[in-house]
């Protein structure tokens, strides 16, 4: 009988290695002040994700709160239209606050009130973390500060309130390009200054040890869900499994439940933005290098003297010029393809799943969709392809409209009726 954990032994979890390393990436590059606190972290979390009244605790609000199992869906219209591959979603935005992002918020604010820790400190870009964790803060009564680019405060207004209504301070950052490595940065510092009493909750697979590990476990409930409802709802697993990748958060989560599964084709979709040239898009698998930035080593979209570039998208939530580090692992390893989709795959996908299936995709996720749209054209109709969508574009609405109005696209030959 297995021990209730967090997650399970298979090639996701038996990594990183004792110093936070998937191969080559990874690691805790950080100032002396931060060792201990980090050291703190982990030893925390390493004692939690094995006691078994945490792990309950954590279902039981996962079942109780977030409203786990989310369910899978077959998009009928949209994969009639395309004639080709079957479309299926792992509806994350189905979830309490809209996003795949509680999963983890609730694991992490667990866990800080378990250390004693009066405040969580966070990072957003979307606003979908920063709604999350302020949701969590509120439930388990702990303080939080949101760090956020004034770009992305006035990208994401309706997060920012949602925030502001839950009792969360936002922090506008208004440096550098104003968006979310700029947030990372100042949170970053915030928590530096108080490590003792406050806890840095990092919204993606990213960041030092033990980061990348723990939101990965928190959020493979995704793949262990989808693993099975896909095998109960098709008898046989998916073909392709497809999700889109900023830091990689909602991706490490749906994948790591078909990472052993070699005859699944998996996919990471990043974004191309405008265009293949530095500062017109975030696609760091296929423009970037191996460097470093907040605290570990990736691949990072970097200048010649190993300083992060300027990065685009039109989605908040995936203009980061780094990458979770297992991610790069997977990429080495040849495990993940990662592609890229670009703005107008996004926006396209935006309008088709809302006018064909009646959901409205987050930016985010829409690149993902983007991309199974593309691939299901080249596939007979036997292929099925499962898509996690991160989360709901409540967010994107205005942006969208007074910026990429529907009148652009109707006259596109991409299914947009």
């Amino acid at each position: 009988m297995k021990k209730n954990t967090i997650a399970n032994g298979s090639l996701n979890t038996q990594m990183p290695d004792n110093k936070g390393f998937f191969g080559s990436y990874g690691g805790a590059f950080v100032p002396p002040s931060l060792e201990k606190a980090m050291q703190d972290i982990t030893d925390a979390y390493m004692q939690i994700k094995e006691d078994e009244t945490f792990v309950e605790e954590l279902q039981h609000l996962q079942q109780t709160y977030t409203g786990r199992p989310s369910p899978i869906y077959h998009c009928k219209r949209l994969s009639a239209e395309l004639g080709g591959a079957q479309i299926y979603l792992k509806r994350e935005d189905l979830n309490h606050t809209g996003s795949h992002k509680i999963n983890h918020c609730i694991g992490e604010v667990l866990l800080a009130k378990r250390m004693g820790k009066k405040k969580v400190i966070a990072e957003t870009g979307a606003g979908q973390h920063g709604v999350a964790l302020a949701t969590a803060a509120a439930l388990l009564g702990l303080e939080c500060d949101i760090y956020m680019g004034t770009v992305d405060v006035a990208k994401q207004a309706p997060n920012v309130r949602r925030m502001q209504v839950l009792g969360a301070k936002v922090v506008p950052v208004d440096r550098g390009t104003k968006t979310l490595k700029d947030a990372v940065d100042a949170a970053f510092e915030a928590y530096l200054e108080d490590p003792e009493t406050t806890m840095y909750a990092i919204g993606s697979v990213v960041g030092p040890h033990p980061f990348p590990m723990m939101v990965r476990d928190f959020q493979s409930v995704v793949g262990r869900e989808a693993r099975s409802q896909f095998l109960e709802i098709k008898g046989a697993l998916p073909n392709y499994v497809v999700a889109c990748v900023g830091g990689g958060s909602n991706a490490m989560g749906i994948f790591s439940g078909f990472l052993d599964d070699t005859e699944v084709t998996i996919i990471g979709v990043e974004p191309g933005g405008r265009g293949p040239f530095p500062g017109e898009n975030a696609a760091t698998m296929a423009y970037g290098k191996p460097g470093k930035i907040h605290g570990f080593a990736c691949y990072l979209l970097q200048d010649e003297k190993g300083e992060p570039l300027p990065v685009y998208s039109i989605a908040s939530g995936l203009d980061y010029p780094g990458v979770g580090p297992q991610h790069c692992h997977l990429r080495d390893i040849e495990r993940v393809k990662y592609k890229v989709a670009s703005d107008r795959d996004a926006l396209t996908a935006f309008y088709n799943l809302s006018r064909l299936e009646g959901i409205i995709p987050a930016l985010e996720s829409s690149h993902a969709v983007g991309y199974a749209i593309r691939l299901a054209r080249t596939l007979d109709k036997d292929t099925n392809i499962l898509v996690n969508l991160s989360g709901r574009g409540d967010k994107d609405m205005d942006y969208v409209l007074d910026n990429y109005p529907l009148e652009e696209f109707e006259n596109q030959p991409m299914l947009v009726r």
